[in-house]
C-alpha cells in the first residue's frame, strides 16, 4: 500500500512541480538572482524564458524517455488553476507549441480534473506532514482509502503515463527514488510547538520536493523575506498583522504577475511562501462542474506520454482552446469575429455527416477519441434512439477550434422525416458543408437540403465522402452536382486512387499530393510530389479552377492572359470570394471513416467559408411598424439581437433555448425582449453546448451559438432583442404534418404525464402537432412520417414514462376549391329585445398550391363597420380547419369580404363571426370542393432480377413511374410518385419480394387531387363517425 501511495503521490507532485516552475517562467521576467539564471542557462543552453522553460522540461523528459510537450501541457493545465491572469499567456503557448494527437488527447479534460485534484492532494500532503513521519500509514486512513479505491500496484498509476514496458520500468525507478527522498523530508515533530520553532523542516513535503528538485524556486522565498525586512516597523499588533498580510499579498501577486486587486481573491500562507486558493480552482476559473474522480489514476487514465520522433513530421497538430482560457475579461473577445465560422453539415441519410463531425472534433482536440455511429459511441448522436438506430434524429451543436479560428458546428439529420432540423439550422448558419456519397452521388434528400440552403442563401462547400467504398466515383458525383442541383462545382482536389487503393488527395491549390499513412488515426499525413500518372489530370483541373476564379478579378485575369499564374494566396482569396457570393461551390474529397481528407476539409472551412462580418447586415422590422426596415451589423457594439432556432428539454436544467447572436452582447442575469410577443424575458444561465453536455459562460458575443436557460415564453423562430432597441427578424417556415395516428394512455395515471410530454415535445419540434378529436374521443398526434411519430411515441415512453396504445397511421388529407364562388349570407335572430344581425357577401377564390389561406377585405363606404371585420376574419379562420367534404383542413383558398350591411342595435362582432361560418359552408360547396392527398417521391434500388416485381407493385399502389437508372453492382433505380396512403408498411412488402436485397427512400413531393371513389369513401366514413 505504501509503494502504491508513493507512486501516486509523486506522480501528481511532479505535475505540480512543473506547474510551479511554468508559473515562474510565464511571468516573462528575469529570474531574480543572477547565479540561478546563469546556472539554468548553462545547464539548458537556453536564452529566452519560453525556451528556458521547455528546455528544462526536455531535460527531465529525456530522463524518463517521454515527451516534453506533454509534460509542459499538463503543467500548463495545473498552472491554469493558480491564477486567472495567466490564461492569455497559456493560450498563446498552446497556439505556438504544436501538440501531437496522442500527446494532447486528454488535455481539455486534464485542465478541469487537475483543478479539482490538486486542491485535494495539497490538503492531503499537509495532513500527512502534520501527522509526522513515524505515524505515516496509521493516521492517513482517509488518504489510503482515496488511493486504494482504484490503485492496486504501481502499474495502475504508470498506465496513466505509458503502456511501454521499458519506459514504465524507468519511470518506476525514478518514482521510487523521488518517493524515498520525499519520505525522508517528512517532518518528524511530535507537537505543534516544536513544529513552529523549526520552520525549515516543517515545510510541506511538496515545498521540500520543489526546493530539492528545482533550487531556483527558492528565489521567490528569498525575495519575499528581503522585502519584509525593508518594511517599516509597525506600531501595533493589529497594524503589524494588517501590514504583513497586505504586503505579502502584494509581493506574491507581483511574483505571478497578477494585479493587487486580483490578489485580494487569494490568501497567502506565510510559512509556505506560496499562494493557496480558498475557493475551488474550478469555481474560480468558471469551469463547468464535473464528476469528482475517486483517484489520481482515474483522472490521469487518458494521458499518454509518448516519445517524439526526432525527424520532421508533417502531422497536423490537434489543438483545442477552452473559451475560459482564451480571455481574462468576460466581455473581451478571445477570437476576432472575422475568425468565426458558423457551419452546418448536411447530406442525405447515411452519407457520413456524423462520422465526419466526429473526426473534426478529434483532430481539433475537442474529443480525445473518435466515436463511431455503428458502435453507438458518437458524441453528436447522444439520444438513446440515435445510438440504437445509427441515425441522427435531432440537430446537435458544438464548438471547436482550428488554426486560430473558432468553429461552431451544427450536425443535422439526413432522414426526410427530420427535414425541419435542417431547415432551422440553415436559418442561423453562415456556411455549410454538403456531403455526398461517392457511390450514390447526389441523392433525393441531398437535393432537398440543397434547395433549403438556396432558400436562405447559405454559402457551401462540397465534400465527396466514402472514396474508399466499392464503386466510388468522384468525377461522376461532380457531374451529378451539375445535372441534379444546377450548381457550378469548382474542383480543388482530386483523389489519389479509389476504393481500396484510395490513399489521399491532390491539392490543386498547392499542387501537392496529400497522403495519409494510416498512423495515429489519420492525424499524420505528408505532402508529396503529385504521382506521375495524375500530373496531367491535376494540371487539367487546376487550369479549369484558375480559369473559373479569375472571372472574379479583372486584374488577375489580365495577368493570367499575359502568362502569369496567380499565386497560392491569390487563388485562395478568389475561391473565398466566389464561395461567399455563391458563384461556385468548391469540391473536395476523402473518406471520413478511414480518417482521410478531414484536415484539408477543415482548412477549406477556414479559408473559404464566410465569417459573420463577410455577410450582409441582418435585416429586420420595427415591431410597432412592420413597414420600417432595420439593419443590424455583426458587431459587439450594436444593440443585442438574436434568433431562437431550437428548444430542447434538459432533465437537469429544464428548457434550453438555442439562440444565434447576430449583434451585441448577452450576459447571464440580464433581460431581453421577445420582440414577437413584446414580453421581457430574464436570462437565467448562458450555456455553451457540446452535444448534450453544457458549460456555463458569463457572456455571449456576436456570432456565438448559445443555449439560454430560464426563458418561459419564447418559442422556435422568435426574435430576442435589446429592450431599448427592439427588432423582429424574419421568422422560419415550418412544414405541415403529413401523417397522423390516434394515441391514448393505457392507464389513468398516464393521462397527465402524456399531456405534459406532448406539450414539451411540441415545443421542441414545430413539425409535430397534437390535438383532441372530440368525435372519436382520442388524442391525435401528427408528424412528418412514420419514423417521426415512432420516435415521438418512444420518447414519451422513455423520457416521460408514458405507456400508450397507438392506432394505425392515417394520412393528413387536405381540402381545397376548384373555382371561384360568391355567396351572400345573412345571419338574423330578432325576436324582441337585442338580437343578432349580420349581412355579408364573401367571394372564395382558389390559389396556387402551397399558398395556404388568405383573407382580404374590399369593403368601401362603411358598408360593414371596421370594428366588425375582425369578427368575419375570425369566423372564416375557425372554419378553415374543418372542410365541408370530410372535415380536413382547407388550404390554398382566398376569402374576400366584398359587401355587407349591419343593424345599429342588433349587429355585433359575434353576429358577424357567426355569419362568416355560414358563408363558408355555402361558399365552399358552390366552389367545387376537392380533396388533396400527399404524393411521395419514391426511389427504389433493387437488383435487376426483381425489377419487374417492384414496378408491378408500385403500379398497384397507384404509383406513377417517372424514370429508371443504373447503379454500380448491377442495381437498378426506379423513380416514382406514389400516394402516401399506399406506402404504409411498404418496407415489409419490398423486403419480401426482393429477399431483403432492395431498399427505398421517399419524401413529400406535392399534394394532388384524390380520385373520386376514394373521396367518396372518406366522406362516407366521416359521416358514419359523426352519426
Amino acid at each position: 500500500m505504501e509503494g502504491s501511495y508513493f507512486s501516486t503521490l509523486t506522480t501528481l507532485m511532479t505535475l505540480i512541480v512543473f506547474a510551479t516552475y511554468m508559473n515562474q517562467c510565464l511571468a516573462s521576467r528575469p529570474i531574480p538572482t543572477e547565479t540561478n539564471t546563469q546556472f539554468i542557462k548553462t545547464s539548458c543552453g537556453a536564452t529566452t524564458y519560453p525556451e528556458l522553460c521547455f528546455s528544462s522540461l526536455s531535460s527531465y523528459a529525456n530522463e524518463i524517455q517521454t515527451s516534453p510537450k506533454v509534460l509542459a501541457s499538463t503543467a500548463l493545465s495545473v498552472a491554469l488553476t493558480t491564477t486567472r491572469s495567466t490564461s492569455e499567456t497559456i493560450a498563446k503557448l498552446y497556439k505556438s507549441q504544436g501538440l501531437k494527437p496522442k500527446e494532447a488527447a486528454a488535455l481539455s479534460d486534464c485542465v478541469e480534473e487537475l483543478s479539482d485534484s490538486v486542491d485535494e492532494l495539497e490538503n492531503s500532503i499537509k495532513e500527512m506532514g502534520n501527522a509526522g513521519g513515524k505515524s505515516f500509514g496509521l493516521q492517513m486512513n482517509d488518504i489510503q482509502t482515496w488511493v486504494s479505491s482504484s490503485l492496486t500496484d504501481e502499474d495502475t498509476c504508470l498506465d496513466g503515463f505509458t503502456t511501454n514496458g521499458n519506459v514504465k520500468s524507468t519511470v518506476r525507478n525514478q518514482i521510487v527514488n523521488v518517493a524515498q527522498m520525499t519520505k525522508n523530508n517528512l517532518p518528524v515533530q511530535k507537537d505543534r510547538d516544536r513544529k513552529r520553532k523549526t520552520s525549515q523542516n516543517s515545510r510541506a513535503p511538496l515545498t521540500s520536493y520543489i526546493l530539492l528538485r528545482y533550487p531556483q524556486t527558492q528565489t521567490i522565498t528569498t525575495r519575499w523575506k528581503c522585502e519584509r525586512q525593508k518594511r517599516r516597523e509597525p506600531k501595533t499588533t493589529k497594524e503589524k498583522s494588517s501590514l504583513t498580510h497586505s504586503h505579502t499579498v502584494k509581493m506574491a501577486a507581483e511574483s505571478v504577475r497578477v494585479s493587487a486587486s486580483s490578489a485580494c481573491n487569494f490568501s497567502f500562507n506565510g510559512s509556505q511562501r506560496r499562494p493557496t486558493i480558498p475557493l475551488s480552482p474550478a469555481r474560480f476559473l468558471g469551469l463547468r462542474p464535473r464528476r469528482h474522480l475517486s483517484s489520481s489514476s482515474e483522472f490521469l487514465a487518458t494521458v499518454r506520454l509518448n516519445s517524439i520522433s526526432s525527424k520532421p513530421s508533417t502531422s497536423q497538430s490537434r489543438r483545442n482552446f477552452s473559451v475560459f482560457a482564451m480571455a481574462t475579461e468576460e466581455s473581451k473577445r478571445a477570437i476576432p469575429l472575422n475568425d468565426y465560422r458558423n457551419i452546418g453539415i448536411m447530406a442525405h441519410i447515411d452519407a457520413g455527416k456524423t462520422t465526419t463531425t466526429e473526426r473534426i472534433l478529434y483532430y481539433t482536440g475537442r474529443n480525445y477519441k473518435i466515436g463511431e455511429v455503428h458502435d453507438g459511441t458518437a458524441t453528436m448522436d447522444w439520444m438513446e434512439q440515435e445510438q440504437e438506430r445509427g441515425i441522427t434524429i435531432t440537430s446537435a451543436a458544438t464548438t471547436t477550434f482550428w488554426n486560430k479560428h473558432r468553429i461552431n458546428i451544427i450536425d443535422t439529420p439526413g432522414h426526410v422525416d427530420f427535414t425541419l432540423e435542417v431547415e432551422r439550422a440553415l436559418r442561423v448558419l453562415d456556411g455549410t458543408i454538403c456531403l455526398f456519397d461517392s457511390v450514390a452521388g447526389v441523392e433525393p434528400q441531398s437535393e432537398t437540403v440543397w434547395r433549403q440552403a438556396d432558400k436562405y442563401g447559405v454559402p457551401r462547400i462540397c465534400f465527396v465522402n466514402k472514396m474508399d467504398r466499392l464503386g466510388a466515383n468522384f468525377f461522376r458525383t461532380r457531374d451529378m452536382i451539375v445535372t441534379n442541383l444546377g450548381a457550378k462545382p469548382l474542383v480543388i482536389q482530386i483523389p489519389i486512387g479509389s476504393e481500396d487503393t484510395f490513399q489521399g488527395v491532390v491539392d490543386l491549390v498547392k499542387m501537392k499530393a496529400i497522403v495519409w499513412s494510416g498512423e495515429e488515426l489519420g492525424a499524420k499525413f505528408v505532402y508529396e510530389d503529385i504521382p506521375t500518372d495524375l500530373q496531367e489530370l491535376a494540371q487539367e483541373y487546376r487550369s479549369q479552377m484558375i480559369e473559373t476564379i479569375i472571372d472574379l478579378d479583372d486584374q488577375v485575369m489580365e495577368s493570367y492572359l499575359e502568362g502569369v499564374e496567380p499565386d497560392e494566396e491569390t487563388i485562395k482569396k478568389l475561391i473565398r470570394k466566389g464561395t461567399i457570393s455563391s458563384s461556385f461551390v468548391p469540391v473536395l474529397c476523402g473518406s471520413a471513416f478511414k480518417n482521410k481528407g478531414v484536415q484539408p476539409l477543415l482548412d477549406a472551412v477556414v479559408d473559404y467559408l464566410p465569417s459573420p462580418v463577410d455577410l450582409p447586415a441582418m435585416k429586420g422590422t420595427d415591431p410597432e411598424n412592420p413597414e420600417l426596415i432595420i439593419e443590424r451589423a455583426a458587431s459587439d457594439d450594436e444593440p443585442f439581437s438574436g434568433l431562437a432556432f431550437k428548444i430542447m428539454s434538459d432533465s437537469f436544467v429544464g428548457s434550453l433555448t438555442f439562440v444565434r447572436v447576430y449583434s451585441g452582447k448577452l450576459t447571464a442575469g440580464s433581460y431581453v425582449l421577445n420582440a414577437n410577443k413584446n414580453k421581457k424575458e430574464r436570462i437565467g444561465r448562458l450555456l455553451e453546448m457540446h452535444a448534450n453536455s453544457r458549460e456555463d459562460v458569463k457572456v455571449a458575443l456576436t456570432g456565438d451559438i448559445i443555449a439560454l436557460a430560464g426563458l418561459k415564453d419564447t418559442i422556435t423562430g422568435e426574435t430576442l432583442s435589446d429592450p431599448e432597441n427592439p427588432i423582429v427578424l424574419e421568422r422560419m417556415d415550418f412544414p405541415d404534418p403529413v401523417i397522423k395516428v390516434a394515441i391514448e394512455p393505457k392507464t389513468k395515471a398516464d393521462v397527465d404525464k402524456m399531456a405534459t410530454g406532448l406539450i414539451k415535445l411540441a415545443q421542441e419540434d414545430p413539425s409535430f402537432h397534437f390535438s383532441r378529436d372530440e368525435e372519436i374521443n382520442q388524442t391525435v398526434i401528427e408528424g412528418m412520417g412514420e419514423l417521426h411519430l415512432e420516435i415521438i411515441v418512444d420518447r414519451l415512453k422513455r423520457e416521460f414514462k408514458v405507456e400508450a396504445n397507438v392506432g394505425a397511421p392515417q394520412v393528413n388529407y387536405r381540402e381545397s376549391i376548384s373555382r371561384i364562388s360568391e355567396v351572400k349570407y345573412v345571419h338574423k335572430k330578432q325576436s324582441g329585445g337585442q338580437g343578432q344581425f349580420a349581412d355579408i357577401t364573401v367571394r372564395f377564390e382558389p390559389m396556387e398550391a402551397g399558398s395556404g389561406y388568405e383573407f382580404k377585405s374590399e369593403i368601401k363606404g362603411g358598408a360593414v363597420p371596421r370594428e366588425y371585420i375582425p369578427g368575419v376574419m375570425k369566423g372564416l379562420e375557425e372554419c378553415m380547419s374543418n372542410g365541408v367534404l370530410a372535415g380536413f383542413p382547407v388550404v390554398d383558398v382566398r376569402a374576400v369580404l366584398v359587401d355587407g350591411s349591419y343593424h345599429d342595435v342588433d349587429s355585433s362582432v359575434l353576429a358577424f363571426q357567426l355569419a362568416a361560418r355560414g358563408a363558408f359552408r355555402e361558399g365552399m360547396r358552390k366552389a367545387a370542393p376537392k380533396m388533396l392527398e400527399p404524393i411521395m417521391k419514391v426511389e427504389v434500388v433493387t437488383p435487376e432480377e426483381h425489377l419487374g416485381d417492384v414496378i408491378g407493385d408500385l403500379n398497384s399502389r397507384r404509383g406513377q413511374i417517372n424514370s429508371f437508372g443504373d447503379k454500380p453492382g448491377g442495381l437498378k433505380v426506379v423513380d416514382a410518385l406514389v400516394p402516401l396512403a399506399e406506402m404504409f408498411q411498404y418496407v415489409s412488402t419490398l423486403r419480401g419480394m426482393t429477399k431483403g436485397r432492395a431498399s427505398y427512400i421517399m419524401q413529400l413531393a406535392k399534394f394532388d387531387v384524390v380520385p373520386q371513389h376514394i373521396q367518396n369513401e372518406l366522406s362516407s366514413a366521416k359521416e358514419q363517425v359523426a352519426a
